[in-house]
């Protein structure tokens, strides 16, 4: 990956884009974002199907203490649970399109006991204020574009920087 460098303008949001090219470097971005969080955080997770979603939680969920092989797609079971350093939640809205069954996951609490990963996030009947979005976009190949959002209010030690060693998915 290339080298990205992180900017805050004022009360904007921090937004860093970072190129992918494997399943492995998206893992590696997810672990790197891990590293920033603290309980309470929220990560969205936006994209097509195949975009990389679960892979990024997979990279999450080892930068949190969980071992990535036990993280699949909640798609069917909606949230999947993993202990480690902090519990991750994650969870998958693709089957649901009633705002009341979204409501109806208790997704405030999880967010408090832990870090809640929420993929197909634009389901959300509502914003999360202070949360961390990701948005992924295909291009050649498995070259995926990573666009991550920091709420202006996110405390300092939320910032998301990437190395120059590490390569761009």
């Amino acid at each position: 990956m290339e080298s990205v460098r992180s900017v805050r303008l004022g009360p904007d949001p921090l937004v860093t884009t970072i190129t992918t090219h494997s399943e492995s470097e998206t893992s590696a971005v997810g672990r790197q974002v891990a590293a920033t969080l603290s309980a309470g955080a929220v990560v969205l997770l936006y994209g097509d199907l195949g975009a990389g979603k679960t892979a990024f939680v997979r990279g999450l969920a080892e930068g949190l203490g969980v071992s990535p092989a036990e993280v699949s797609s909640p798609t069917f079971t909606l949230v999947q649970e993993y202990r480690g350093r902090m519990t991750l939640f994650h969870v998958d809205l693709y089957r649901l399109n009633d705002p009341r069954e979204i409501d109806d996951l208790g997704l405030d609490e999880m967010a408090v006991e832990g870090v809640l990963a929420i993929e197909w996030a634009d389901k959300l009947p509502r914003g999360w204020r202070g949360a961390i979005e990701v948005h992924f976009a295909h291009a050649e190949g498995d070259t995926r574009k990573l666009s991550i959002t920091q709420s202006a209010n996110q405390s300092p030690n939320h910032q998301i920087t990437k190395s120059p060693d590490h390569s761009d998915r």
